[in-house]
């Protein structure tokens, strides 16, 4: 159960701050954000705010989504289809009715024959099947429709589609999901810097920690201690006294310190340890930590690039040596969750800035279905002075989201394989 919570709670947050990112540059550019999702499937609540978003939390806690006007939407109206009107004083539709679910007092019922809640804002069709007198109404710009499952959100006229907005500004929206990844990550590393006491001081040569099991502690050696020479080699750095310490492994070192304003030497023999294969010294001494508020934050955005780097390098492998072993789906994730609930918080902190890393890098990935196809999208739209038409977009969109499909199902299956057979 531990494992499950914090599996949901990692990609949950995750997707949602993805999400999120859409929705406020969205809004930003006047596009209309007809759903802030909260969570997959069936809708278990939904609150219908006054910037005109239904904001809803669905049964499955998985993620969550953003539907904006115009993107990627199927009509949820259809001809021949029974719905109920709500109309106002001036006679303008302001509710649309498809659901079988909810009842509207006072709704007219009609038959659909005609519609265009797009650019004419009109309903036509059959009131209580009386097929020999077609009626139109004018529906209201800001109506709302009433889907399927019971969701009400609004219809989604022209001026506020996602292609009605400026390039700029659809690029922005597009962009604006992994950069949220990406200032996650950074946030998250600020705090885990933070929890870990700051940022190792490379600059100094004084002793930070003297570790209780470490051969530093039985030669005498203490926190505080500056370290001036060793084997009477002046060190300047902690860098340097770590090379020495490594290269001399089982071999004794006379330390000169310097210990409240005294000079001394004390001599003490590095210990035998086995890193990637070779053997190195190691006294069981930690560099000193420096913890101010822009150590912390530049130590948020070093740890953020190193990780950026990292996982660059590992695409960048991935490319040149493809194998399904180097990639992971939920299977992968969750077994991570389960060895970092173990651990302790600090390792959900980092499981959860290398993931939303990963999921920024991954969604600007230049392949249609995701951030970095619609990108490209937008981009060969400015060169060309016009955007690709719906179709030739839509076939794009829907190879691409095939091929994702399909290398998603290769992946969950080769970790079910790798994890549990």
């Amino acid at each position: 159960m531990q494992t499950v919570l914090v599996f949901l709670i990692v990609f949950s947050v995750v997707v949602v701050i993805h999400e999120f990112g859409h929705f406020y540059f969205a809004k930003r550019a006047g596009i209309l954000v007809r759903e802030f999702a909260i969570g997959m499937g069936p809708k278990i609540y939904n609150h219908q705010g006054k910037d005109g978003t239904t904001y809803t939390i669905r049964a499955l806690p998985m993620g969550g989504y953003v539907r904006m006007a115009g993107y990627e939407e199927e009509d949820e109206i259809q001809a021949g289809m029974q719905i109920g009107l709500l109309v106002d004083e001036s006679g303008k539709v302001v509710k649309i009715n498809t659901s079988k679910k909810v009842q509207l007092a006072n709704a007219i019922p009609l038959e659909v024959s005609k519609y265009d809640l797009v650019d004419e804002l009109t309903i036509s069709g059959f009131i209580n099947g009386d097929e020999s007198e077609v009626v139109t109404y004018p529906v209201d710009h800001d109506a709302f429709i009433i889907e399927e499952d019971g969701t009400e959100v609004r219809i989604a006229p022209r001026d506020v589609q996602f292609q009605s907005a400026k390039l700029w500004q659809r690029m922005l929206t597009n962009f604006a999901g992994p950069m949220n990844n990406f200032i996650l990550t950074i946030l998250l590393f600020m705090v885990i810097v933070f929890l870990r006491g700051g940022v190792v001081d490379n600059n100094s040569t004084v002793i930070g920690e003297v570790m209780e099991d470490g051969v530093a502690v039985s030669a005498g050696l203490e926190t505080g201690d500056k370290i001036l020479t060793i084997n009477q080699v002046e060190v300047d750095n902690w860098p340097e006294i770590r090379q020495t310490i490594q290269e001399n492994p089982d071999t004794e070192l006379q330390v000169e310190i310097s210990r409240d304003d005294q000079q001394q030497t004390i001599a003490v023999t590095p210990s035998v340890v086995e890193i990637e294969g070779e053997e190195v010294g190691q006294l069981g001494i930690m560099p000193p930590m420096k913890n101010g508020f822009f150590d912390v934050i530049k130590g948020g955005f070093t740890e953020s690039i190193n990780l950026l780097m990292g996982t660059l390098n590992a695409l960048r492998s991935l490319v040149t040596d493809f194998s399904l072993n180097q990639l992971g789906g939920p299977v992968a994730i969750f077994q991570m969750s389960s060895e970092a609930a173990r651990q302790g918080p600090m390792t959900v902190l980092l499981l959860t800035a290398m993931i939303s890393m990963s999921i920024g890098i991954f969604n600007l990935i230049p392949i249609p279905g995701l951030d970095g196809g619609k990108l490209l999208l937008n981009i060969v739209e400015g060169i060309r002075g016009k955007p690709l038409s719906q179709e030739k977009e839509g076939i794009i969109t829907l190879v691409g989201f095939g091929l994702l499909m399909l290398l998603m199902i290769l992946v969950t299956w080769n970790d079910i394989q790798r994890f549990f057979f």
